[in-house]
């Protein structure tokens, strides 16, 4: 295996299609030293997340690939779906794995968004490590408005203006919106899938768990804020029509502070209370080794430390099986390179 190994993480706006979202994922596939080790699509969210890991260089061409195969596959003025987004690429991040810097990851993300927006005519964001600014760290604000508000942020200049590329209303960025790229740490995506319809619980737990937490309004206008239950996670409840039920989605921005199990167990207790029950939940993407042996040790029997024996016991009791089958090997991201190893 490389000594330097970077994952990326593209998000791009297509999760029904099964053709275009073949031709996106093969186009960052096939370059020497990178691989797609993932590819998830979600209807309801119509979305599909790309996990993409290898060298920094190879790894870079093929998150440039994604996004051009995007421009010209997507057309955002027919887009609609229950996940917020501001474009066909809607989010791009780099993370460190193995042998590279999150300053590394910066660099890359730097350099991919100057390069987008420079030879695809596309505005583009910088995120998490790589933002300019402390106030333009989150993703959730940099695309707040999403892509159908994102004509009148341009023609008011602001705010949060794109970093890179052209500020005026164009064909290109009608068809695509724009595009965020950034550096972070292993973020978890992580749902919980609730047995309801209608997301009223869901929606009442996304804003108790969620850092942000609620906020309220006076009758005359004054604002404050009461914070969430859990650290570092960003969380919404909607329906998730194609089962039926609805979810708690939630980002958990180090999986360190906010297991998963205690992000499940939180979500559960609330729905509990409003008399509605949890049926599993699952994962979007790629998740650490280390994430997963933290929430085996959690529903495993006292002093187990088997790898194999934890990783079942965190798919049992989180019932990250309950929508379709977790398959270890392919979603946990050791386990995924060691199948691919990258020469």
């Amino acid at each position: 295996m490389a000594e330097k190994i970077v994952e990326c993480v593209p998000n791009f706006s297509e999760g029904r299609d099964p053709d275009i979202i073949d031709q996106i994922a093969k186009s960052g596939d096939g370059i020497a030293g990178a691989r797609v080790l993932g590819v998830e699509p979600d209807a309801d969210y119509n979305r599909t997340v790309l996990t993409i890991a290898g060298t920094p260089d190879a790894v870079f061409e093929a998150a440039f690939k994604v996004i051009v195969k995007a421009q010209e596959l997507i057309d955002m003025t027919k887009h609609a779906g229950e996940h917020p987004r501001l474009g066909a690429v809607d989010v791009c991040p780099f993370i460190p794995l193995e042998g590279v810097t999150m300053d590394e990851c910066v660099e890359l993300a730097q350099k991919l968004a100057r390069k987008v927006a420079d030879e695809l005519e596309i505005p583009t964001f910088l995120y998490g490590y790589a933002a300019v600014s402390k106030d333009r760290e989150l993703l959730s604000d940099l695309r707040k408005g999403e892509y159908e508000g994102f004509r009148e942020r341009l023609a008011n200049n602001g705010p949060h203006m794109p970093d890179f590329g052209p500020s005026n209303w164009s064909n290109k960025i009608e068809k695509f919106g724009a595009v965020v790229i950034g550096a972070r740490k292993i973020l978890v995506a992580y749902n919980v899938n609730v047995d309801e319809i209608d997301a009223i619980a869901s929606k009442k737990a996304g804003s108790l768990v969620r850092s942000s937490g609620r906020l309220l309004k006076s009758n005359d206008g004054k604002r404050t804020r009461i914070p969430g239950m859990l650290e570092m996670v960003q969380g919404m409840g909607l329906p998730l029509e194609a089962h039926n039920i609805s979810q708690v989605s939630m980002n958990l921005r180090d999986v360190s502070k906010t297991p998963m199990h205690i992000a499940y167990e939180a979500v559960r207790s609330i729905v509990n209370d409003h008399g509605v029950e949890t049926c599993g939940s699952e994962l979007v993407g790629l998740v650490p080794l280390s994430a997963m042996l933290d929430s085996g040790r959690w529903y495993a029997p006292e002093g187990c430390e088997d790898e194999a024996e934890l990783v079942e016991a965190a798919i049992e009791g989180l019932g990250l099986s309950s929508l379709s089958a977790f398959k270890p090997k392919e979603r946990i991201i050791e386990w995924a390179l060691n199948q691919e190893e990258i020469k």
